[in-house]
């Protein structure tokens, strides 16, 4: 039986994508491939413990969730297993997402999970990482977001938009990277060039600030 290394399960309110401020399930999956310069979750590169699937989808389920989130570290690190938790969570008539950094194929991903898919700008670190391919996977039900950190990474993500025509594939989210950037100048630029995108902020830092298990 599959088996999946958690590092952490804990209900809270969605910070951030589509479903900002919903009561939601967070499932975070330990392991990362990325360093991104600004990670938020490093606690989650290691660690864990390994949870079987169907003891894994028992605790879950004694939450009653309205809405579960399948996060990281980056959670399709556990490839197999993962997607198997995804299948089996949407085929109980549960509403998931897939918080992911780009860089791993989704093409096996359920097809009714919401996939929150990065793509890594130059602030990041990871640039190299983004694997493009993956744009031909998403749909209108899915979400690209760009996590800024100044103007070069803003710059970089406009081109992105455009030369990927993201908006008319998928919802687009830019999101300033938290302390680097000044929120309001990030909202001054899109409004200025009406962008295409939704502007957010992490609502769990304002809320929380950032503390685990929120």
């Amino acid at each position: 039986m599959s088996r999946l290394k958690i590092t952490e399960i804990f209900y809270s309110l969605q910070g951030e994508s589509s479903t900002i401020g919903k009561p939601t399930l967070f499932v975070r999956l330990t392991g990362c491939p990325l360093r991104c310069v600004w990670c938020d979750t490093e606690y989650a590169f290691s660690g864990g413990t390994y949870r079987q699937l169907d003891e894994l989808i028992t605790e879950i389920e004694s939450y009653q969730p309205q809405h579960i989130c399948i996060t990281g570290g980056e959670p399709l690190a556990q490839k197999q297993p993962c997607e198997e938790l995804l299948k089996a969570l949407c085929d109980r008539g549960y509403l998931v997402s897939l918080e992911t950094s780009g860089a791993i194929c989704i093409a096996n991903v359920d097809a009714r999970v919401n996939k929150v898919m990065d793509l890594k700008a130059p602030g990041s670190g990871e640039m190299s990482k983004n694997l493009y391919t993956n744009i031909a996977h998403l749909t209108k039900q899915d979400e690209v977001k760009f996590v800024l950190t100044d103007r070069q990474d803003y710059d970089w993500a406009k081109m992105q938009i455009d030369q990927y025509q993201l908006a008319k594939k998928t919802n687009v989210i830019m999101s300033p990277c938290y302390g680097q950037i000044n929120e309001r100048d990030l909202a001054e630029w899109i409004i200025a060039d009406n962008l295409p995108v939704r502007f957010q902020i992490q609502l769990h830092k304002l809320l929380w600030n950032d503390a685990a298990g929120h």
